[in-house]
């Protein structure tokens, strides 16, 4: 793969270093990384990092002022929220109709026109007099083209960062960001909100993305698709999408880390989704209610930054099955109706679960096919927002017909279920001593490049020509 540093090694670089090494990035230098910062050091990646905090700062302050828009044009609470919802609920169409764009064009040419897509669609939402109907069908193209422009961005960071640790801290910084941008958004977003009108505020939407945009096209190389199939070849978009996601799905391995990263996000918003209930039920003003919603978000950024910059990569992988139930556990804890200062202990806590997707990011490109990593990485992300959308309208309905003091640790004793269930399947496909893992129907389809389990040795680095592969990410 291209490297900003000089060719990249032949052969996937392997999941999980030996004798306590990490694997450089690109480069084949056998010194461990300094952390973030080497990170920090590939100038490609800081344009990438600069264009991911203007485009995730611009859809959560847009999130805002839609909300706000809508709600003064109709006086309805039910349109007011369901802009919200249409941010989570139409990623499943473009992360499945749409998931081979990521593969089929070169990734910077798609980047770019997503963002432009973005601010079309925000300075649309500007014009006077536009109806709320078409209000809400733009915040659905935004939502459609998110998945895409999400799993383009994972892939590309393999190929600006390598496969190996740096790959694996650049995931990390993205969902660093993701974590910070809903906290500054939402502080930004309610302070423009008072000096200037929500049509304002979403110009400002356009402008972040446009930046984004021109960030993208200045500071990243152009680099060939990775589908390398021409004309005919290809087949229809639509096809090729849904093709592809039947190929992930029908692998075994796939198929049980797509879970794995699908199912805990899905039962830690349950009790996120049920806090303003929740804080009516305490009795506490907007300040408290405030406390409890950016709650999660800083225990997921403390957690993440803490886990990246001081343990090392063999340590982390150990931390991916314990941290993965245990990010569904604290919501047990409202079985007792806890407090404020106990709600908000509770969810910081489960926040920090977060710190398992360093384990599921590197066992999960190193078993997908490289001509289907955009496809697959886009397919993670729609469905993950997919799963956690509709788990909150459940949590929102199971509400409606049980107390709070019920709904929300029954998401903790399901989700440990399903958690536990998926992490057995995740064990059981997990790469024999022969490098082999569990392919469609369970049959082994070769070489795994995962890295093993935390009672698995390393495979050690791999040698000869690269194995298939893929990857993607907004």
């Amino acid at each position: 793969m291209p490297s900003p540093s000089g060719p990249a090694p032949s052969g996937r670089l392997p999941a999980c270093p030996d004798g306590g090494v990490a694997d450089a990035g690109p480069a084949t230098g056998a010194a461990r990384p300094d952390g973030y910062r080497a990170v920090f050091a590939v100038p490609e990646f800081r344009y990438v990092f600069a264009a991911h905090l203007l485009s995730s700062l611009g859809v959560v302050v847009c999130e805002i002022a839609l909300s706000v828009l809508v709600f003064r044009l109709t006086a309805s609470p039910l349109l007011s929220a369901l802009t919200f919802a249409l941010g989570l609920l139409p990623y499943v169409v473009g992360g499945t109709l749409l998931s081979a764009v990521a593969d089929r064009y070169p990734a910077r040419r798609v980047l770019v026109g997503c963002d432009l897509l973005c601010a079309l669609a925000a300075a649309g939402m500007v014009a006077p007099g536009t109806p709320v109907g078409v209000l809400l069908v733009l915040r659905c193209v935004l939502a459609a083209i998110a998945p895409v422009f999400a799993g383009t961005r994972a892939a590309t960071l393999g190929e600006i960062l390598g496969e190996g640790e740096l790959f694996v801290l650049g995931r990390s910084v993205i969902r660093i960001v993701n974590q910070s941008a809903q906290l500054a958004g939402f502080a930004v977003g309610g302070l423009l909100l008072t000096v200037v009108s929500p049509a304002a505020v979403l110009a400002l939407t356009a402008g972040a993305f446009l930046g984004s945009a021109l960030l993208l096209r200045l500071g990243t190389r152009a680099r060939p698709a990775r589908d390398g199939a021409r004309g005919a070849a290809r087949g229809a978009l639509l096809a090729a999408s849904l093709g592809g996601a039947r190929r992930l799905l029908a692998d075994r391995r796939v198929r049980a880390l797509l879970l794995l990263t699908w199912l805990p996000p899905a039962f830690v918003v349950i009790p996120e989704a049920l806090l303003v209930p929740y804080a009516g039920l305490l009795g506490t003003g907007p300040a408290g209610m405030g406390l409890l919603m950016c709650s999660m978000p800083i225990g997921a950024v403390l957690a993440e930054s803490l886990v990246g910059a001081f343990l090392g990569p063999r340590v982390r992988t150990r931390l991916t099955f314990p941290m993965g139930v245990f990010a569904v556990l604290p919501s047990l804890g409202f079985a007792a109706r806890p407090s404020l200062g106990w709600a908000v202990l509770l969810l910081a806590l489960t926040g920090t679960g977060i710190s398992y997707n360093f384990g599921v990011d590197r066992w999960f490109v190193a078993a997908v096919p490289e001509e289907l990593l955009g496809r697959a990485m886009t397919v993670m992300q729609a469905g993950r927002m997919t799963l956690m959308g509709l788990a909150m309208g459940l949590a929102g309905a199971a509400a409606e017909y049980a107390p709070l003091r019920v709904v929300m640790p029954a998401a903790g004793v399901l989700g440990a279920v399903c958690v536990l269930a998926v992490i057995f399947e995740v064990r059981r496909t997990a790469p024999g001593p022969d490098g082999t893992s569990a392919g469609p129907e369970g049959k082994s389809h070769g070489p795994d490049r995962t890295f093993p389990g935390p009672d698995r040795p390393s495979p050690g680095p791999v040698r000869g020509p690269a194995a298939p592969v893929a990857k993607t990410e907004k």
